[in-house]
């Protein structure tokens, strides 16, 4: 689904990196063209028209049905700050966009979705829109790369500063360009990169998944993003030594522990780490602490094992988000293999920070809602070529996507199996859950493919477009729970114990986000997040309003109530997000207890559960003696009140000891 960091993150960052600019604008031949690539497969184009002073944008994709199309005249002034922007069209998820700026002298005004503001300033300052991307980061740059200390005061709020990382000369037959490599701090979570022209014009962004770059330059797109990838490295490779410590032998003194096992809180216990091991747990005082050995005083605080977030498609941030929340194990759910492979084995290292990776391959049909990635299968010998590479990287599960071929499940399944790797995914246009189930499926991804499989049979129902959204959504709130087609899925789950993996929180930001509104995950932290981060929390809901949005909250509601059905009836649950790392796993617990799962049934399943669920519970999930040293210490006891798992203190993987407040000031996040 990719929805993110990512919002979440992933594709709200990523759809914002690539808004800020004008499609439906003008049909005169543009000044310059850029494609857009996603796993380096068209997806769309960016253009730009001059007509006198003013720049006019366009930027339009497709991402599996959805993809904003957007457009912007941004006209600035001598200083190369914009003086006026106007935008319209849609976001990603369809939802109407309209956004004002201008400034007069030193009063500044805009009209944006997640309010109007209005300020007097003095000197150069730069607007950035809600939903700026490469046009307006282009010109950004540009701007700090001419001002004193290449640092400009930004509005509505904060300041970024542009660093030169270098030059390169790339070349395409005999058409040369010499680039300028730039990074602006002070707008995400990291330094944001981007590529000018000798000129200080812009000519690629490339970020994850995503790539803008000049139509005919395509072949230097893998040179730019290795230029990208290693100032990634370089930036967090120094963060091991800043922020970990590792001491030899530590003791926990005084913690309330949970039992995750039993459901239950062992009061005032100690617990010694040695190296990456608990190497004893008991009650405070009933076994002796070695002179010398440091302790830590955890009195009036709780340790739990560390959580995991079963659904994730990391970007070198969330090794660091994650850890910050109290996530030390993850299970990436599709990416690009070569990037989560070294992301994986720099944190494993210790040469980055973040947490323990499980991998998971994805496989889909190519076509016109094929999801993003090069892993596109059409033939047998293809499935067997992809599964092999999976197994041969490391990779314990394929996920199936929603444009594959019914008909090459059975020979998916056989391949996974052949190699030992578990079968999971959406559920394939044309099948129904209960068909996925008897072709071999193990686990289904996102609460709405059981919904959907209640009305398989419907003809013209396609659940590769945005479809598998919007109809459950209209239609959820509708839905008997109590009704034979119901139970009768949920008992064949529990039989087969097919594990469900929901992601609901990205389902209420969808459902009951409406305009102007700050996404229900993160109005907790939203105050703490970089300022374009933060704005990229508002808005980015299903556009309905009046009676629809009321059915939307209803079917919200309705997918918790699932939730639930399917923990009383004994379907194994995951914790996961499919959104920004972190923050959205403490959300997605927190939904499950209103939903009705007691909070140590709900802290079991987001540790141990998910340990035995991939075979690692002899080693992780749990505190025992001889087990790996995840833990993290919270204020609070999350048994009663599942929040409490927001108020992280301490984090220790594999024995490092972490200060989430240090690791959120790392990328630009407040302390509490």
């Amino acid at each position: 689904m990719h929805r993110s960091a990512f919002v979440t993150l992933l594709l709200i960052l990523l759809s914002a990196l690539l808004a800020g600019a004008v499609p439906a604008a003008s049909q005169e031949a543009p000044d310059r063209r850029w494609v857009v690539l996603i796993q380096g497969n068209l997806a769309g184009e960016m253009t730009l028209r001059k007509e006198g002073a003013d720049q006019i944008w366009s930027v339009r994709f497709n991402d599996r049905g959805r993809g904003p199309d957007l457009g912007s005249r941004i006209s600035y002034g001598a200083d190369g700050t914009p003086v006026k922007i106007e935008t319209d069209g849609h976001d990603y998820l369809k939802a109407p966009v309209r956004e004002r700026f201008v400034r007069d002298g030193t009063r500044a005004r805009w009209e944006t979705g997640d309010g109007n503001g209005e300020r007097w300033v003095e000197g150069s300052a730069f607007y950035l829109s809600a939903d700026s991307g490469a046009p307006e980061q282009a010109l950004l740059a540009r701007a700090l790369l001419g001002a004193p200390g290449r640092t400009m005061a930004l509005l509505p709020e904060g300041e970024a500063h542009a660093e030169i990382l270098g030059r390169r000369e790339v070349g395409v037959g005999d058409r040369l360009e010499d680039l300028i490599h730039v990074a602006i701090t002070g707008l995400g979570f990291t330094p944001q990169t981007l590529w000018l022209d000798d000129k200080g014009a812009l000519f690629a962004v490339l970020d994850g998944w995503f790539t803008v770059i000049p139509e005919g330059w395509e072949p230097v797109a893998e040179i730019l993003r290795s230029a990208d990838e290693a100032a990634e490295q370089r930036f967090f490779a120094e963060l091991p030594e800043r922020l970990a410590r590792r001491p030899d032998t530590f003791a926990l003194v005084g913690a309330a522990v949970v039992d995750v096992d039993k459901g239950r809180l062992l009061p005032s216990q100690t617990v010694v780490v040695d190296g990456d091991r608990i190497l004893a747990v008991g009650p405070s005082g009933s076994f002796p602490i070695p002179e010398g050995m440091e302790r830590i005083d955890a009195r009036g605080k709780t340790l739990l094992p560390g959580l995991w977030d079963m659904h994730v498609h990391l970007q070198p941030a969330d090794g660091v988000l994650n850890l910050a929340a109290g996530v030390t194990s993850v299970r990436d759910m599709a990416n690009d293999m070569d990037r989560v492979t070294d992301l994986a084995h720099a944190w494993d290292r210790g040469e980055a920070l973040g947490p323990r990776v499980i991998l998971a391959g994805i496989l889909d049909g190519p076509g016109p809602y094929a999801g993003p990635t090069t892993a596109l299968v059409d033939t047998e010998a293809e499935v067997k070529e992809w599964v092999g590479r999976y197994a041969d990287r490391g990779y314990e599960q394929v996920k199936l996507y929603s444009s594959l071929d019914p008909r090459l499940v059975p020979a998916i399944v056989r391949a996974a199996r052949a190699h030992g790797l578990r079968v999971s995914g959406h559920v394939p246009q044309g099948l129904s859950v209960p068909e996925a189930v008897a072709l071999g499926f193990q686990e289904i991804q996102h609460i709405n493919y059981l919904f959907l499989s209640l009305w398989a049979d419907e003809e013209g129902l396609d659940t590769r477009t945005p479809a598998r959204f919007t109809v459950v959504a209209e239609r959820a709130a509708g839905v008997d729970l109590r009704s034979e087609p119901v139970r009768a899925l949920v008992q064949r789950l529990a039989d087969r114990g097919v594990v469900v993996d929901p992601t609901v929180a990205i389902f209420e930001s969808m459902l009951t986000t409406r305009p102007g509104e700050v996404q229900a995950a993160y109005r907790p932290v939203a105050d703490r997040l970089p300022v374009q981060v933060r704005r990229g929390m508002v808005g980015g809901g299903l556009e309905a309003s009046g009676e629809l949005a009321e059915t939307y909250r209803r079917s919200f509601r309705k997918m918790l109530d699932l939730v639930a059905a399917l923990y009383q009836t004994g379907v194994p649950l995951v914790a996961g997000t499919d959104a920004l790392a972190g923050f959205t796993l403490h959300r997605e617990l927190e939904l499950y207890v209103e939903a009705g799962i007691p909070a140590p049934k709900v802290l079991r399943l987001a540790t141990l559960g998910a340990a035995e669920i991939t075979g690692r519970a002899d080693r992780l999930g749990s505190i025992e003696e001889g087990k790996l040293a995840d833990l993290i210490l919270v204020d609070g006891d999350p048994t009663r009140d599942i929040s409490a798992i927001r108020n992280v203190e301490l984090v220790i993987k594999d024995g490092m000891v972490l200060d989430p407040d240090a690791l959120y000031a790392a990328v630009g996040v407040r302390g509490r």
